[in-house]
């Protein structure tokens, strides 16, 4: 399988991304909020394959000292092929002279974080406005 990688947020995409995200079972992004996200993102990672949006990622920075990846996704027809891996690999090379990147996993997922380098923050912090992302992700 040939993966493109894209590195521009496209409207004309967008239920392409829909799909991707809610193969995944993120069901809160709709098209309107995938659209804002992805163009208040500074870097965006789209996986295409036959002309079509397989896995995303975008990551916000000040371009030198800090970075914070979100939504690495993959469709879920094609988890487990190494587009995740692709994805954040593109994403952490757009990052590579920023100081600190940083990234919040979901749940069951470290692992893959930590085979691309990524390791546990000592003294991260988060607030959740969702009581129950609060009871997963906070001590």
């Amino acid at each position: 399988m040939e993966i493109k990688i894209h590195h521009k947020f496209d409207s004309n995409m967008l239920d392409e991304i829909c799909e991707v995200y809610q193969s995944a079972g993120w069901l809160k992004h709709s098209n309107e909020v995938i659209t804002k996200v992805f163009q208040r993102s500074d870097i965006v990672t789209l996986a295409i394959s036959d002309g079509r949006v397989i896995g995303v990622g975008r990551a916000l920075t000040d371009g030198v000292f800090n970075a914070a990846i979100y939504d690495v996704v993959v469709h879920l027809e094609y988890q487990k092929d190494g587009i995740g891996s692709l994805i954040l690999s593109d994403l952490l090379e757009q990052l590579k002279d920023v100081s600190c990147v940083q990234l919040i996993s979901t749940t069951g997922n470290e692992e893959f974080y930590r085979k691309h380098g990524m390791k546990k923050l000592k003294s991260g912090m988060a607030r959740y406005l969702s009581s129950s992302l609060t009871e997963e992700y906070l001590e």
